[in-house]
């Protein structure tokens, strides 16, 4: 989700969808992206930066996490991760403001099949699993973009990526590709929102 407005010399086309999600929304609605490369629900928190968030009080606050939860040991999806999801939407509800969950984007992997793959079932799984016992509204991003790799294939979604050795992070057609996803799935996931968008 994260932008990046001065992307690496080897990347120089590296997007975040939250960087461009705006484009689906009329000019009365303001998106202010938080999103930071490299965090976990954990440290998200850690550095002070969901405190930022909170001081904000936006209508709205999307979360996903998943892809650096799995890097660390202690944030578990059934466990650590659950917890702190639930935390975000806690705290996010007091702050009067609307948590939004969205489950981690599929990495574009393919098996020799030429089939995707993908590792971040269980984050997907848990995050839907906190929406539905906190009643809060989920997309789900990951299954989304996991039957778009499916249906383009490793070489129609090649250009997705900002690199060819980079499968996580997303080129600006690819971040795009993501926005939309999420902007479609918004008018049954929040019907309120509906009237936001471009479209």
């Amino acid at each position: 989700m994260a932008s990046y407005p001065n992307p690496p010399k080897d990347r120089p086309d590296l997007h975040g969808w939250g960087q461009v999600f705006g484009e689906h929304f009329t000019k009365r609605v303001e998106i202010s992206n938080h999103a930071a490369s490299g965090r976990s629900t954990k440290s998200f928190i850690a550095e002070k930066r969901w405190e930022k968030v909170l001081e904000e009080k936006p209508d709205y606050v999307f979360i996903q996490f998943g892809h650096n939860d799995q890097k660390d040991k202690t944030l578990a999806p059934d466990e650590g991760y659950r917890d702190y999801l639930i935390r975000y939407i806690e705290e996010a509800r007091k702050a009067g403001i609307k948590p939004v969950l969205v489950t981690p984007v599929a990495r574009r992997t393919f098996d020799k099949e030429g089939k995707p793959t993908t590792s971040l079932t269980p984050f997907a799984n848990a995050t839907k699993k906190v929406a539905k016992d906190k009643g809060v509204p989920v997309i789900d991003l990951h299954q989304l973009s996991f039957d778009l790799y499916a249906k383009l294939g490793d070489k129609g979604s090649a250009d997705f990526s900002p690199s060819e050795t980079d499968r996580t992070h997303f080129s600006k057609k690819g971040a795009k590709a993501m926005a939309e996803l999420v902007a479609k799935a918004l008018p049954d996931s929040v019907p309120d929102l509906k009237d936001a968008l471009t479209k």
